[in-house]
């Protein structure tokens, strides 16, 4: 068995209905590492290269304004970063199949997401498919900073001349 890292977000749905602590108590059965967490407000850059695998999808745009939390006017995804001995697949089974009416009742999927009269998708959670993916996933989401050890090979640079928030 080989350890693996896999990123879980709990989609703009999950959190208006309050199903974080669910969530989050489902995902504690598979026995992982907590690796990283955030909540992230998504741009429509992120979204975009999240799903560009399926951009060529008559419903890439609705997917596209899904995540970033248009459908459901909260603005929010809790993006977490799991590692542990074949992460992937056991993220995949306790949240079910893609389609909540094909997923297994037990799953996080079939017990709190739903399809909309509109056809609409609300699987509340994204888990990544393959290590491929993870990896690029977890890039695209998270800076090395933000999760609690370097899962994959990083590199200090020196940036001049940019700008950053700090508290005032």
């Amino acid at each position: 068995m080989a350890i693996e890292q896999t990123l879980i977000l709990v989609k703009p749905d999950g959190l208006i209905k309050s199903l974080t602590g669910n969530v989050i108590s489902r995902l504690s059965e598979a026995k992982l590492t907590i690796m990283g967490a955030k909540v992230v407000r998504v741009s429509r850059e992120l979204a975009i290269k999240h799903y560009e695998h399926l951009q060529d999808k008559p419903f890439f745009e609705e997917l596209i304004q899904y995540i970033m939390g248009d459908v459901h006017k909260t603005y929010r995804v809790l993006a977490l970063v799991y590692q542990g001995e074949d992460a992937i697949t056991k993220i995949r089974d306790v949240v079910g199949h893609t389609d909540p009416e094909q997923a297994n009742p037990v799953s996080i999927r079939g017990a709190y997401g739903r399809v909309t009269r509109a056809g609409v998708f609300e699987n509340v959670v994204h888990a990544s498919s393959s290590a491929e993916d993870a990896e690029k996933e977890i890039k695209l989401w998270f800076m090395p900073e933000e999760i609690v050890e370097d899962l994959y090979p990083v590199k200090e640079i020196t940036i001049n001349e940019v700008k950053k928030l700090v508290w005032a």
